[in-house]
């Protein structure tokens, strides 16, 4: 997943909700294994008295799940959480959408095995893909492009907002193949009928033709530069988010782009990359802290990490990333996908220099004010320090 830096529209992640220790898993029950389609389930879990406060989300914050093999090894998997966001108290119940990948280990664990009664590993809320109401200016109008699963988080920004500002307006894009692969259909029409004046939705069906509404096929630039003036007056759009599938998105990206609507507006979180995604949409220059320059790599060196307020400094082996070298040290580092996606491996370089292989997940401001990813990151300087904690 890609996520946005923060900004006049968003909460930041000083005002947002914050776990109390980065990376931090606790057992949640679930309670309830909802069908959604054929190949998505909805997982909504208990969350005990005591952990409601660390368990307290922003609107668009996702949840990473975690399960051992029997082959003994690990298997991480990030999802947004549909839900409202919660009052201070936090949640007494969260909710998550699994869309089943081929050959994905942990969705398939879901869609066959997860039942009610089970006991499942959860990571305390994370991410930045989020918009918090009640920094919303009077009279907001946003609006939302998603694909597929993409409509989770985009759900649960939308029902806040829409429930904690009556003053607001939100528009919603949504492509899916066709009418049976649709997450969440019952939920969207909830909202259309509650908010009929101020939500409005639009579905494409890129496989499947409809009875009403538009023409069936992508939504690619071309599509949207075209649609979305006649839908809504872009210009005046507050925020835009953009959540899906990497193609969809950057297609989504560029379109508003060629519209002239500001790049501090445009919010996105990318769900799936393609193995084909082009190269030029990776960061794999290096990254050097206080302005130095790259220099050549090293072959072993040091690393210096800050995480929960303790610090320790450690061997960086031959080849590894940042964040496997903190992990032999300390098992309780955050990490989701290690694919240079999710972002929950985030962290601040404070000095040296490295090397990020991937990044999907921070936009440009971020990694210009001195922000990695921990698990695409290599050590380019004998000596690194990087801060989990900024």
């Amino acid at each position: 997943m890609a996520v946005p830096p923060p900004s006049p529209t968003q909460s930041s992640p000083a005002g947002a909700p914050r776990p109390a220790r980065h990376g931090a898993f606790h057992a949640l029950t679930v309670v309830a294994v909802d069908r959604l389609t054929d190949d998505s389930v909805a997982l909504t879990l208990r969350v005990p008295q005591e952990l409601r406060a660390e368990y307290r989300h922003a609107p668009g914050q996702h949840l990473t799940l975690r399960r051992s093999t029997p082959e003994g090894s690990e298997v991480r998997r990030t999802y947004s959480i549909c839900s409202p966001a919660p009052g201070e108290a936090g949640p007494s119940l969260l909710r998550v959408g699994v869309r089943l990948v081929e050959g994905g280990e942990f969705s398939t664990f879901a869609h066959k095995e997860i039942a009610a009664g089970d006991v499942l590993d959860v990571m305390v809320p994370a991410g930045r893909f989020v918009l918090d109401p009640a920094t919303a200016p009077a009279a907001a109008h946003y609006a939302a492009i998603v694909g597929g699963s993409g409509i989770t988080p985009v759900l649960s920004i939308a029902a806040s907002l829409l429930a904690g500002r009556p003053d607001a307006r939100f528009c919603l894009v949504r492509s899916d193949r066709t009418a049976a692969s649709t997450m969440f259909l019952e939920e969207v029409a909830d909202l259309k009928d509650r908010y009929p004046d101020r939500f409005q939705l639009v579905t494409v069906l890129s496989r499947e033709e409809q009875e009403a509404g538009l023409p069936s096929g992508r939504l690619d630039e071309q599509r949207l530069s075209a649609l979305l003036p006649a839908l809504l007056p872009v210009a005046e759009v507050t925020g835009w988010f953009l959540c899906g599938p990497y193609g969809l998105v950057q297609g989504a990206e560029r379109a508003l782009n060629a519209l002239g609507v500001v790049r501090g507006r445009v919010h996105e979180e990318i769900f799936h990359v393609e193995d084909t995604a082009p190269q030029g949409a990776e960061d794999s220059a290096p990254q050097a802290a206080a302005g130095r320059a790259p220099s050549a790599v090293a072959s072993r060196g040091r690393v210096t990490a800050r995480l929960d307020g303790r610090s320790g400094t450690w061997p960086v082996q031959d080849g590894e990333s940042l964040l496997d070298a903190v992990l032999r040290n300390r098992a309780d580092a955050p990490y989701a996908c290690k694919g240079g996606v999710c972002g929950t491996c985030r962290a601040f370089l404070v000095s040296g220099e490295v090397r990020m292989d991937r990044n999907f997940a921070l936009e440009a401001e971020e990694t210009e004010a001195g922000f990695v990813l921990a698990c695409q990151s290599h050590a380019m300087t004998e000596e690194v320090e990087i801060d989990f904690d900024r």
